[in-house]
């Protein structure tokens, strides 16, 4: 299979997650525009936050954990709590190859302070040299023919990683815009990272960051369904998010929430999001899959996570019966049509050991289930609605809405 034929599988399974209207229609283009922009690398760094989900999880040793990857920080995280098995699967071939150079790199690499260098800063020069000494023979065909495919320039996409991995990507190119747009009007939001209490973090918020949601292009832009797509938020996606609030609005309340909610010493999500990299000397917290206490844990776990390439409802089809005892969504349900909640419900239910779970989030509010699942297959649930609250408040990630934690009755 070449290059060409992973983009267009990518593309197959995203065209069926997202396309719901017709070719021309303005919501066709729209939706068709974000497969397109959604089929090369979108998310450096996952953007949900693994230590919640372990919280909500509960892992136990005898667990099989299956997770939509993304960039894959969570799957190698959530083996740092030591489950038995962990299946990946993501629709983005590039998402597929990153987890697998991850599993490569864990593997492979002589220590944590290389692994660390290539992974976490990921901005070293010599980051090339060793993909071609430790990792290159280690990949698969396709993962192997994704890292060493040259750019318009030339250049290798493994070069990366000597250029700060996190620039890279939809998500990595929709903040650089975000920071370009705020020195147009003369603010740096960058100062956020410097900020030494919550309180230095209001302030910085106050004077660099809120200023930009009054500003009448700043607004125009966000109303634009488009406009969010560079944070992997196609066009049903938007709605749900917006709701009947203005859209200026719910940005700047969970902006606000990443620069001010937490201190910076112990949100990387905002270290990402105003840095553009985790914190230079490592001290900031980082997912538990970069932090040296868990580099041997994770080394000696590692064979027990595989990464696929499909859907999250076709791994849990081909799972035996009662084989799961977690799943993890994402917020990939809020992409979905009745029809395919129902079918991914009925599959979770098929696959679902005694006492599982599922967790997942929203952009809005409220979980999304009741009256769109069928009362038959979701009365096999509880829905876990003080644990969700509370953990949904301790998100560090501050995108989302709402934060949900269902439980198989069985």
């Amino acid at each position: 299979m070449t290059l060409a034929s992973d983009v267009e599988q990518s593309g197959h399974l995203l065209s069926q997650a997202v396309h719901r209207s017709k070719r021309f229609s303005i919501d066709g283009i729209l939706e068709r525009t974000f497969t397109y922009a959604f089929s090369g690398l979108v998310y450096p760094q996952i953007w949900e936050d693994p230590v919640v989900d372990m919280k909500a999880m509960q892992i136990e040793p005898h667990h099989h954990i299956v997770t939509i990857s993304s960039g894959g920080c969570n799957a190698l995280s959530y083996l740092t709590a030591g489950p038995a098995k962990i299946t990946a699967v993501d629709l983005n071939h590039a998402h597929v190859a990153l987890v697998k150079l991850k599993i490569a790199g864990v593997k492979n690499l002589p220590d944590w302070d290389t692994f660390y260098r290539f992974f976490g800063a990921a901005d070293d020069a010599a980051n090339v040299s060793v993909y071609e000494r430790f990792l290159h023979a280690k990949l698969d065909e396709k993962a192997r023919r994704y890292w060493n495919k040259r750019n318009a320039f030339g250049f290798k996409r493994i070069n990366q990683f000597k250029n700060n991995f996190y620039r890279f990507g939809l998500l990595g190119r929709f903040i650089g815009a975000g920071h370009l747009l705020a020195k147009i009007y003369g603010r740096d939001i960058s100062k956020l990272v410097e900020c030494k209490s919550l309180e230095e973090q209001r302030r910085v918020f106050d004077a660099e960051l809120a200023p930009l949601f009054e500003k009448k292009a700043v607004k125009w832009l966000t109303n634009q369904r488009a406009s969010l797509f560079g944070l992997g938020i196609p066009p049903a996606q938007y709605d749900a998010l917006a709701g009947d609030r203005k859209m200026i609005d719910i940005l700047h309340q969970r902006l606000e929430k990443l620069a001010c909610g937490f201190p910076m010493s112990e949100n990387y999500f905002a270290w990402q999001a105003f840095g553009r990299q985790y914190a230079p000397d490592a001290s900031g917290m980082l997912p538990p899959y970069l932090q040296y206490e868990n580099f041997t844990r994770l080394r000696a776990a590692v064979d027990n996570l595989t990464m696929q390439h499909g859907s999250v409802t076709d791994a849990l089809v081909q799972a035996p019966a009662a084989s799961v005892d977690r799943v993890v969504l994402l917020d990939a349900q809020d992409w979905m049509t009745d029809a395919q909640l129902n079918e991914l419900w009925s599959a979770i239910s098929h696959a679902a050991a005694p006492r599982a779970r599922v967790v997942f989030r929203t952009a809005g509010v409220e979980t999304i289930l009741p009256g769109r699942v069928s009362a038959a297959t979701l009365n096999l649930w509880n829905y876990l609605d003080e644990e969700s609250l509370v953990l949904g408040q301790q998100d560090r990630s501050a995108i989302y809405g709402g934060f949900h934690v269902y439980e198989f009755k069985s």
